[in-house]
């Protein structure tokens, strides 16, 4: 019956044979001794040694009471490998029973590189795992965050907390892919510690050029001072200097209250843009349109893709308030990291890709709105003289519910057949005197476009509809067109020309899109509904407007 032995191993405790103790111990001076030869660093490579021991022991005692054996100790030692296979160390490791094969790969963890860290390590550590450069996994979460409207943000958060910290090196070994064995954790503590050595000393360097000129100065001031004194002191310098550390002390909180600012309004757009974004987001995936969504003019009838000018003008405002963010935070604390030199020149041209995206498209937008065009229809009416016209105008109230019926230049979105459309009631009516013995009447629509014959197109392609029955005509109080052309000055001008001696009566329906009409009495537009009007050789003239004129002068003179 072996002894057991109660040990300590890279913090953690273990029940161990008196043989494989034995074991492990000449495995760990033998590992001492290889390293003797060159000290820097060696206390912390083989404490890094014994933390992966005991990590890798710790997998495999399961329970508290288990004892370590021999064959787990030989096992370990297949894994980290024997000192001979690294090192030509004086004193070999001859035990026969060492003679294993190292082990020459292990598969990759994933961990936040806490040495090259922007804000917790999450993008280098996925960099590292994929073997790809930093740069594009952080490019990747500043797309997906804008175009996932905030989901980068979220993901980054969550990894931040899920993954551990790479601190030991064989945690950072792991991270990188690399074999858990001695002479890797050698190689990579004699790489940190030479690093650290390289920082001390420029640190030391930049330190003494500091005490070099701090002594200079301080001599300097020390003359100016011991040569003040012996002049006449009139208290006027003492006056000075109090009034420059008064100056100095404003400045500087003036400085924090600036960072403050830019802090806060930072902050402020930053947020204001992901909780657009998410709402943006919700409402598209919703299907949902309309007065939820305000697009700028230029997302309408552009070439690119919405979701890339979203993106673009989340991008070329974001950043601008990402910096300005930053500066404030600087500005508070010193202990803030600027950008990284890669960083701000990735933000540089992302900023600058989604301004040119977004000036083309206002070019292109600014293109599609410079040439104005018509189309125009001649319709032919049976009414001659004598006759009565009646003139009505109709709204389609399931397609857009209006209460008060009017002409208005305001523009809606609504959905015919699945397809949205653009609606709006800019519908202008006016009655003048036909040069013939007939009447008809004009319709002519108005659009812009890139060109004339374009601009013309475009007015062809509204959809406006009219009724006649018998002697009345029924007009839409409004027109449909392109969602494209929302924001383009878009209307429509109907015109109805009327023999001498002929009749038209205006319904209260036309009411609000009557256009100054010429009549002879010179009546309001919107008070001629409700009355008829004869077409004389020039103008029009009521023919029932004197006795409603007549009843309003008796009840004046009666009050």
């Amino acid at each position: 019956m072996n002894k057991t032995i109660n040990i300590n191993l890279g913090g953690f405790f273990f029940h161990i044979d008196e043989v494989a103790y034995q074991k492990l111990r000449r495995y760990l001076e033998s590992i001492s001794k290889s390293l003797s030869e060159d000290s820097q660093g060696k206390n912390e490579i083989i404490s890094d040694i014994e933390a992966r021991i005991s990590e890798l022991l710790s997998e495999k005692i399961t329970d508290a009471r288990q004892v370590v054996s021999e064959s787990d100790i030989e096992d370990i030692i297949v894994i980290m490998g024997q000192p001979e296979d690294y090192t030509e160390g004086e004193e070999a490791y001859s035990d026969a029973s060492y003679s294993y094969k190292r082990n020459s790969a292990s598969g990759k963890k994933l961990f936040r590189d806490g040495d090259d860290k922007f804000l917790g390590g999450v993008a280098s550590g996925v960099a590292h795992y994929f073997d790809i450069d930093t740069i594009w996994i952080r490019l990747l979460f500043l797309i997906v965050t804008v175009a996932g409207v905030g989901a980068g943000i979220l993901v980054y958060i969550a990894l931040w907390i899920l993954l551990p910290e790479a601190k030991t090196t064989a945690e950072k070994l792991q991270m990188e892919g690399e074999a858990v064995n001695i002479d890797n954790i050698e190689k990579k503590i004699r790489e940190e510690f030479t690093n650290v050595s390289e920082s001390f000393r420029n640190a030391a360097n930049q330190a003494s050029e500091k005490i070099k000129d701090g002594a200079s100065e301080f001599s300097e001031k020390m003359g100016q001072t011991f040569s003040a004194k012996t002049k006449k002191n009139n208290g006027l310098q003492d006056f000075l200097n109090a009034i420059g550390e008064i100056a100095m002390v404003f400045f500087k909180i003036l400085g924090k209250f600036i960072g403050v600012l830019f802090v806060i309004f930072g902050a402020a757009v930053i947020l204001s843009l992901i909780i657009g974004g998410f709402s943006l987001g919700s409402f598209e995936f919703l299907n949902i349109d309309g007065d939820f969504i305000s697009y700028p003019d230029f997302f309408f009838e552009a070439t690119l893709p919405r979701w890339l000018l979203t993106l673009s003008l989340f991008t070329l405002t974001g950043i601008p308030f990402l910096v300005l963010l930053v500066l404030g935070l600087r500005m508070l604390s010193s202990n803030i990291k600027q950008f990284s030199k890669i960083t701000a020149i990735t933000l540089l041209v992302v900023w600058f890709m989604a301004l040119l995206i977004i000036i083309f498209t206002a070019v292109e937008f600014g293109a599609s709105h410079a040439n104005y065009g018509k189309s125009i229809s001649n319709n032919r009416l049976d009414i001659v003289e004598k006759d009565t016209l009646v003139l009505k105008m109709i709204n389609n109230d399931v397609l857009y519910y209006q209460e008060n019926l009017k002409r208005s230049s305001k523009k809606h979105e609504v959905a015919i057949d699945g397809k949205l459309m653009m609606y709006t009631n800019d519908i202008r009516l006016d009655v003048k005197k036909s040069n013939t013995e007939y009447a008809y009447f004009i319709i002519q629509k108005e659009s812009y476009g890139r060109n004339r014959i374009k601009a013309s197109k475009n007015a062809e392609k509204i959809k406006y509809e009219y009724t006649i029955t018998d002697n009345e005509i029924v007009f839409d109080a409004f027109f449909l067109s392109d969602l494209k052309n929302i924001f383009k000055d878009e209307e429509i001008d109907i015109t109805v020309f009327i023999p001498e001696n002929a009749t038209i009566y205006f319904d209260n329906s036309v009411k609000n899109f009557l256009s100054d009409v010429k009549n002879k009495e010179n009546i309001y537009d919107k008070e001629m509904v409700d009355h008829h009007f004869k077409m004389t050789n020039i103008v029009l003239k009521c023919t029932d407007c004197i006795e409603e004129i007549k009843e309003e002068e008796k009840e004046q003179a009666i009050i």
